[in-house]
């Protein structure tokens, strides 16, 4: 169990992702079919829309919200360590992702691919392979 600390919540890293997608319930809908992401927090908007989430992926945590008038959606890139690269990209395409590059190996020690999510964001997805 991680250690608590009086700055931060427990299990949490110093430094998170934060999306601001149109649409942000697809980009949470694509992460837990893809990474399998865990729903920590989720507060929603009168409209129904997401005024604030938090997703555990493995051992990190992405926030998100959606776009508003005042904090425009940008699409990100973000890169992700999973156990099985071709597995999950599967699952990627299979969530409505698309394919920006099939899983290949070049150079260096990482399986990898990427596909952008329904938001615009690219995901990388990796597997090291020594």
């Amino acid at each position: 169990m991680a250690e608590r600390s009086p700055y931060k919540p427990t299990g949490y890293s110093s430094v998170s992702i934060y999306m601001m997608a149109d649409e942000a319930q697809r980009v949470v809908k694509f992460a837990k079919a893809v990474f399998h992401a865990e729903i920590l927090r989720k507060m929603d908007r009168a409209d129904g829309r997401i005024m604030h989430a938090e997703l555990r992926i493995d051992d990190s945590i992405v926030m998100l919200s959606d776009s508003t008038e005042e904090y425009p959606a940008f699409p990100v890139w973000l890169h992700v360590y999973v156990p099985d690269v071709d597995a999950a990209y599967a699952r990627a395409l299979e969530a409505g992702g698309v394919s920006v590059q099939a899983p290949t190996q070049k150079g260096d020690e990482d399986r990898r691919s990427g596909v952008r999510d329904p938001a615009g964001n690219v995901w990388w997805i990796s597997t090291r392979v020594e």
